[in-house]
């Protein structure tokens, strides 16, 4: 069906992350990360700018493993031998995650530092 109902949407929506929580370990570390990282922010209690950047970055990070997760289970699908274009695209999706993974830290670490320094 082309434009199902909302709440269908909602529905197949929730089915992914069920699917991404259950069969991919880095979605379960990187849920686990963002709940400790929402857990030291609550703690330090920053101005809410912080705490929105670190809640962007968290959900990004999530967003960008799932499009990964999807993105693998596509080329699985549509093609099972092994191939060196299968192999990039599916290497370069997974950069993707780790760059904004990284860019993430650098936001929390960011933050620890202007708390530190009184520059917020």
């Amino acid at each position: 069906m082309k434009n199902p109902p909302l709440l269908n949407r909602f529905k197949h929506a929730a089915c992914g992350l069920v699917a991404a929580f259950r069969q991919e370990s880095n979605f379960r570390i990187q849920l686990v990360l963002g709940v400790v990282a929402i857990a030291a922010t609550l703690v330090l209690n920053p101005p809410l700018v912080w705490t929105a950047l670190v809640v962007i970055m968290i959900g990004a990070v999530l967003a960008a493993e799932l499009l990964n997760t999807a993105l693998e289970h596509a080329l699985d699908a549509a093609h099972p031998e092994t191939s060196p274009l299968v192999k990039i695209a599916k290497d370069c999706s997974a950069a993707a995650v780790l760059v904004l993974s990284l860019t993430a830290v650098a936001v929390f670490l960011l933050m620890l530092l202007a708390l530190i320094r009184g520059n917020y």
